[in-house]
């Protein structure tokens, strides 16, 4: 069996979620025999679409379908992990409501992600979701800080502002007012704090132990579809609390630990009261043993 990914693994590199995705697909289908390309041929069985824009790789839903006419027992899998209203773009949502007319099988990486696309109009009938796994050989639960302060976290690889950097600002400016809170920020971002701790971009052990070592994980990210960070964040047990706009991270994080502004989020950190969420993380291996049944 051979099956194209149309985005290759970028390895040892602080990259986003869906490159972790890609690493664990490519992988798990290698370790089970199955050819894995990244190049049309004439004997490919399944196409897997990450994303239907161009990369390097120069493998669009335009090459995609051109493919399928010619080949029409290809089968196409579509993993959906993308919305205008995640960045305020325009023209994702109608671009992915078009591929979903080719597309054989849908997978969603959330039920909100699922609902978004399907108020909208979709074409494709098998839809499945299946929210994305994380390595839990580097996030898990790790040594506190233990500097009697709570000690907040964040941690994004983009610095688009939907991904709740208005919040991040006024965490920003209640540290440098109240010394019972400290806030550390890792990842990109605008150049805007002045009273919070700063890591750069950081992925994999490092970034799991640097996560474990705070009491309280706060998320302002907007629309997200499926977020990783979410999920690094619940694998290290930490108290995770997510905007209540958050889309997927309300998913995951649950109604529970979900505030609507920053007054509402203020009010919940002086509380104190922090409980770890319900929701488990599965691993990357048991996330990818789904896709696998959908592709075999």
């Amino acid at each position: 069996m051979k099956v194209l990914v149309n985005r290759e693994p970028l390895r040892g590199q602080p990259w986003g979620g869906g490159n972790l995705f890609i690493i664990a697909l490519c992988d798990e289908l290698s370790t089970a025999g199955i050819d894995v390309s990244h190049k049309l041929s004439h004997d490919i069985d399944v196409i897997f679409m990450q994303d239907p824009r161009y990369s390097e790789l120069q493998i669009s839903i335009n090459e995609i379908a051109a493919h399928k006419s010619l080949y029409p027992g290809t089968r196409i899998i579509h993993r959906v992990n993308e919305c205008d209203a995640r960045k305020n773009t325009s023209g994702m949502d109608g671009l992915l409501r078009k591929c979903s007319t080719l597309t054989d099988h849908t997978i969603f990486v959330s039920k909100w992600m699922r609902d978004y696309h399907l108020k909208l109009g979709w074409e494709s009938k098998k839809n499945s979701v299946i929210h994305n796994g994380v390595n839990l050989d580097h996030f898990s639960e790790g040594e506190k800080m233990e500097n009697g302060k709570i000690n907040l976290v964040a941690h994004h690889w983009s610095n688009n502002r939907l991904k709740g950097f208005d919040i991040y600002e006024k965490i920003d400016e209640l540290v440098g007012d109240d010394n019972k809170f400290t806030f550390t920020y890792i990842g990109r971002h605008n150049n805007t704090f002045k009273n919070t701790r700063i890591v750069d971009p950081l992925f994999g052990k490092d970034l799991g132990r640097e996560l474990s070592r705070h009491d309280v994980y706060i998320s302002a990210s907007i629309c997200d579809p499926g977020p990783n960070h979410i999920l690094e964040s619940l694998a290290c047990k930490i108290p995770t609390y997510v905007i209540s706009t958050g889309g997927g991270a309300v998913e995951f994080a649950g109604l529970t630990h979900a505030y609507d502004d920053f007054k509402d989020l203020v009010s919940i950190l002086k509380m104190g009261n922090y409980d770890i969420n319900d929701y488990i993380p599965r691993s990357w291996k048991e996330c990818i043993a789904d896709y696998m049944k959908i592709i075999l």
